[in-house]
């Protein structure tokens, strides 16, 4: 996806996750709904930078952008 999100069968069960750790996408969205603010993610995650966290940002506009929802019946 880029450089700072790995998929891997063998890391997390190939959720997606912040390269280099093993912290998922979804840590960081977690935090960010819960804390409000990047500075409070990266200081509870100091080993995440800046350009991580953007980068799970990023990934999961990606995705949301690339899915197609079908309209329910009615």
């Amino acid at each position: 996806m880029n450089d700072y999100i790995t998929i891997d069968p063998r890391i997390c069960n190939g959720k997606p996750v912040i390269s280099g750790t093993r912290i998922p996408v979804t840590v960081v969205l977690d935090q960010l709904a819960e804390t409000g603010s990047v500075q409070e993610v990266l200081r509870r995650y100091p080993e995440l930078s800046w350009e991580q966290v953007k980068a799970a940002l990023e990934y999961c506009h990606s995705v949301i952008d690339h899915t197609e929802l079908e309209p329910e019946a009615a």
